[in-house]
């Protein structure tokens, strides 16, 4: 598969609608680039893998619009907006409204892990906590038991385990 019809499109109007905050940017890139590996090392379809790498781009929409209104970046806040927003977005598109419907539903509950029900949503959380491990500076600790406590997929702990819990490798210039 060579990427979706509309992920570029997504993915531009994700990068002009947070114009000018290239941290929130970069964080829906990682996230998206996570998910997208992990959907398609699971071998998802291409319509799940659709669904994946559109919810993994619009996943942190609603922040900037919850900081405005309710001066907070609380997940509930930017969990209840984000729908709204991304449907202003990406609603004129050709894409199956089922599709769009899963979209929604997935960056309106993408904190909510009790919520997962499908290997679309498992793939989202786990791309997002991955970046997440990374930029809030997770312990050691933290990240076994989360990886225990939520992580399903067999990508999505191969690349932890690489990442954050195996001992670094000895450097080649080190031999």
């Amino acid at each position: 598969m060579t990427g979706n019809k509309y992920t570029n499109t997504i993915l531009n109007l994700m990068i002009d609608y947070n114009g000018g905050d290239v941290k929130r940017i970069n964080h829906a890139l990682k996230v998206f680039a996570f998910a997208q590996t992990i959907g398609r090392d699971e071998n998802c379809g291409d319509r799940t893998q659709a669904i994946i790498e559109y919810a993994s781009i619009l996943h942190d929409i609603g922040l900037r619009r919850a900081e405005e209104v309710y001066k907070s970046d609380i997940l509930k806040y930017h969990e209840e907006l984000a729908p709204k927003i991304a449907e202003k977005l990406i609603g004129d598109l050709e894409i199956e409204s089922d599709i769009k419907e899963r979209v929604y539903f997935l960056i309106g509950n993408h904190h909510s892990y009790k919520k997962i029900d499908d290997i679309d949503f498992q793939i989202l959380v786990e791309a997002d906590l991955i970046v997440n491990m990374y930029e809030d500076d997770y312990s050691f600790e933290t990240i076994a038991s989360v990886k225990q406590k939520i992580f399903k997929t067999k990508t999505g702990k191969t690349l932890l385990d690489s990442m954050y819990l195996k001992k670094k490798a000895v450097s080649l210039s080190q031999n």
